[in-house]
């Protein structure tokens, strides 16, 4: 059984194997903030990856973004307004399969798709032919997932209060979600977005395949906000060029300052530590107050 993290900042629910008729059971952590009442009503942030959020003593890294301390010093500070965080884990085995973007890969003509598969073969992150499952993966959150939070919490459940988060994979399912389901999602924190889609930048069609996808799903940008950043270091080294163009799809569908924010951080690599000293940059730009 797993460890269950402990924080340093409000309280940590811990579900055990919440089941889903889409995806397998996993464990969900909620965070309350400190002034967490039922008779106040909360925003919510949904994170990926919960395994790594609140406790570096129980990750197989030993890091994690302690998003306890960061968001409670926030909320503390009247920098946001207050916000519960839902951290799902992720299934180890099926990370890749669960965050890939699934609509992005199916327009792939056959031969890219044994393309990728055979580039994520080579990082070992799939064995037989690849075959995304995220489409199942949003279903479970927003059909199963949200609605047990929005009854079991203090929450402000419209599309303007909800939220969702992540890094590298994390950071594209978390693009993709918004733009699939845009009138859940109001904003999206898609930090070291994993653009490459496999780990490869050569004879790679992922990237252009995000884009066009982006072109024609965005969601409206009145209504909605979107925050992107990268490093320059490790892993992050393939995301400079990759966000540019993605920067560039951006400005054309008519997003402004107002509504979205990209950030580079040079000397930064990819790791749960740099996205803890960040993690404030997206958390103030979503749910900041006026």
């Amino acid at each position: 059984m797993a460890q269950e993290a402990n924080v340093t900042s409000g309280k940590l629910e811990h579900i055990t194997q919440f089941a889903s008729k889409y995806v397998d059971a996993r464990n969900v952590d909620i965070w309350l903030p400190e002034s967490y009442s039922i008779k106040e009503t909360y925003a919510v942030v949904y994170m990926h990856d919960g395994q790594m959020l609140y406790d570096a003593a129980t990750t197989w890294n030993k890091q994690a973004w302690d998003v306890d301390e960061v968001a409670g010093q926030l909320i503390k500070e009247g920098k946001t307004q207050p916000f519960i965080i839902v951290g799902i884990w992720n299934n180890s085995q099926k990370r890749h399969y669960e965050y890939f973007p699934q609509k992005p890969f199916d327009q792939l003509t056959k031969v890219q798709q044994d393309t990728v598969t055979a580039q994520l073969q080579k990082a070992g992150r799939v064995k037989g032919a690849f075959q995304p499952v995220s489409d199942n993966y949003l279903k479970f959150l927003v059909t199963e997932l949200k609605p047990y939070i929005d009854k079991t919490y203090a929450t402000k459940s419209d599309k303007n209060h909800t939220f969702i988060a992540g890094s590298s994979m994390g950071g594209l399912i978390s693009m993709y979600a918004i733009c699939e389901y845009p009138k859940v999602f109001g904003g999206a924190a898609c930090m070291s977005t994993h653009w490459p889609g496999t780990f490869i930048a050569a004879n790679n069609p992922m990237p252009s395949a995000f884009l066009a996808y982006l072109e024609g799903h965005l969601p409206n940008p009145k209504t909605h906000k979107l925050y992107f950043d990268y490093g320059d270091q490790t892993l992050d080294a393939m995301y400079p060029k990759l966000q540019a163009a993605v920067d560039k799809v951006m400005i054309s569908k008519g997003y402004t300052a107002s509504q979205w924010l990209t950030k580079f951080f040079p000397g930064k690599d990819h790791s749960e530590n740099s996205w803890h000293e960040r993690f404030h940059e997206p958390l103030e730009f979503l749910l900041g107050i006026k």
